[in-house]
C-alpha cells in the first residue's frame, strides 16, 4: 500500500505551482513512495540506547597553536614586488573612480 497518493502528489504540485503530467504524478508518487519507506526505516533501526552522534568518527583538532613567529619587513615583503609605491604594493586599477 503506498504511503503518499497520486492525489497528494498533485496537491503538493499545485502547492508548489509545479506544472506536472499524469504520467509525471504516477512516477512521482512512486519516488515519494520510496523515499518515505526508507525514512520510516531508519526510524525504526534507530534505538533509545544508542546515543545521537554528528560524526562516525571522533573529531580531533587540527590546528597548531597561535604562537608569534617571526615575520617579514616591511622591505623584505616588498622586494619581490613588481612596482611598490610609497611602502606599498602599486597594482593597476580596477575600479572607476566612483568608488
Amino acid at each position: 500500500m503506498p504511503t503518499i497518493s497520486r492525489d497528494e502528489v498533485a496537491h503538493l504540485a499545485r502547492l508548489a505551482r509545479l506544472a506536472v503530467t499524469d504520467a509525471e504524478l504516477d512516477t512521482f508518487a512512486g519516488q515519494l513512495d520510496v523515499i518515505l519507506e526508507s525514512v520510516a526505516s531508519v526510524t525504526e533501526v534507530a534505538a533509545d540506547d544508542i546515543p545521537p552522534t554528528s560524526h562516525a568518527v571522533p573529531l580531533t583538532n587540527v590546528f597548531r597553536d597561535d604562537l608569534p613567529r617571526p615575520v617579514l619587513t616591511p622591505r623584505q615583503a616588498l622586494a619581490g614586488a613588481p612596482a611598490e609605491e610609497d611602502g606599498r604594493f602599486r597594482v593597476p586599477r580596477i575600479l572607476g573612480e566612483q568608488a
